[in-house]
């Protein structure tokens, strides 16, 4: 589908790009939505499947990006502004850094993900959503000078590497250590990192590493170098989806790093792993939701050409429920993503991690689930051509392997589920504090 061309197949795009009226979206972001759309569609998605059967986006395309300043959006909202001017950088496509938004943020990650592949796109942005946000946020003054100029300008790269072999969504368990060395100038990082994505191509690692005893109180962030630093090691993984994405196994065998390379202070990195956590469980969440939307609507035109026992599926009543269903849950999801953006559009960044982390959690929970079910409809409706990888199927069929790669990344499932209720519990127990302090004065 061209980049200006509007599908007209039901479910095929959000109900804001139907002419559908949305209390949310501006004339200023419809026009970022229309050049957004087309520098994605010439610079990534036009060749994604070609790139993603590849294994590999080409390096160029990162570096197109950075020019245009379009990895930038990846970042939490509202922007680093005062840094970005100071780089020479005052707009994205035309948007005022400072007029930055999360609606913004969540139109750039649904058209990135337009293709429907994960990987593509995933190749390209971990290092400004997940890896550089801790040291905008957290980082001396020293450690921002050090690193930011390359790192938001592109000529450095970044990514966060936080899970191990045996530590994923267990973040309190992980067990790289951290040790100062004799003179107290220098961290002796021993341990490893593994499914980290970009780690392959990155000069840095925000990592977080055990610098205390056991628990979440014993952990830091570092800022780590990867290519080329004596002790590093790395590999990439081969895994069943996002495929180009460079996942990647880092081994590190006493890496020597400064201690002013620390992002916070020694026993920060839980806070700063879990205030980071609910941006890049957002931002899945959209791109997830995208990928569902390009299956399900994959479905829906294939249902109404293909032709099976003398009448087109579509004609066949549990075609037309399989696709019902999925669609609900799929424009449902995108109601609340839409929802969720436009709360932290108008709420601090403490009031959003505070009454919106909860339900982010639970949602990027609930974003995988609704892909899992609209790639499994596609790829059933599509029958044997949608368990092939080429022909006319092969869309499907590859973003049913990327499922994992949404249900995992960012806190599994299971585990999201759980936190979102734990949080909601605390919420209500403060909410219930107040109440009784209140009703006694």
């Amino acid at each position: 589908m061209a980049e200006n061309s509007l599908n007209p197949v039901p479910f095929s795009e959000p109900p804001y790009l139907r002419g559908l009226p949305n209390p949310y979206i501006t004339p200023a972001h419809l026009r970022f939505q229309k050049a957004c759309r087309k520098f994605a569609w010439e610079n990534l998605i036009q060749h994604a499947m070609e790139w993603e059967k590849a294994g590999t986006v080409p390096e160029h395309v990162f570096h197109t990006f950075c020019k245009a300043n379009m990895l930038l959006p990846n970042m939490p909202a509202p922007l680093p502004v005062d840094w970005l001017k100071r780089l020479g950088i005052h707009d994205i496509l035309g948007v005022k850094v400072e007029d930055w938004d999360y609606t913004y943020t969540g139109i750039y990650c649904d058209e990135l993900a337009r293709s429907g592949l994960s990987g593509p796109g995933g190749s390209l942005n971990a290092g400004f959503a997940f890896g550089i946000p801790p040291i905008v946020k957290f980082g001396s003054k020293d450690l921002q000078e050090r690193f930011l100029p390359d790192l938001l300008t592109g000529k450095k790269r970044a990514c966060i590497a936080i899970t191990e072999p045996e530590a994923g969504s267990d973040v309190a368990g992980l067990t790289t250590t951290a040790v100062k060395s004799a003179d107290g100038k220098h961290y002796i990082i021993n341990g490893t990192k593994k499914w980290i994505t970009n780690g392959i191509w990155s000069d840095y690692a925000t990592m977080a590493v055990r610098t205390g005893g056991k628990g979440a109180a014993g952990l830091s962030v570092l800022v780590v170098p990867l290519k080329n630093h004596p002790g590093v090691s790395m590999r990439r993984l081969k895994v069943s989806g996002q495929i180009t994405g460079g996942t990647t196994y880092i081994e590190l065998d006493d890496v020597k790093v400064p201690v002013s390379n620390i992002i916070g202070k020694e026993g920060d990195g839980m806070r700063i792993i879990m205030t980071n956590f609910n941006h890049e469980r957002l931002v899945i969440a959209v791109g997830v939701t995208r990928s569902a939307r390009v299956a399900l609507s994959a479905a829906f035109s294939y249902c109404l050409k293909r032709e099976a026992f003398g009448k087109p599926l579509m004609d066949q009543p549990v075609v037309r429920h399989r696709l019902a269903k999925a669609g609900a849950e799929l424009e449902t999801m995108w109601a609340w993503v839409e929802q969720i953006l436009y709360q932290l559009s108008h709420m601090s960044k403490e009031d959003g991690d505070r009454q919106l982390g909860g339900l982010t959690a639970l949602a990027k929970a609930k974003s995988a689930m609704v892909l899992n079910e609209c790639a499994q409809v596609a790829v059933l409706l599509f029958g044997g051509n949608g368990f092939t990888q080429t022909g006319q199927g092969e869309l499907v069929e590859a973003i049913l392997r990327d499922v994992p790669g949404a249900r995992i990344p960012g806190g599994s499932e299971d585990v999201l589920l759980d936190l979102s209720v734990r949080q909601l519990v605390k919420i209500y127990q403060a909410q219930e504090k107040k109440l009784a302090q209140s009703s006694k004065i």
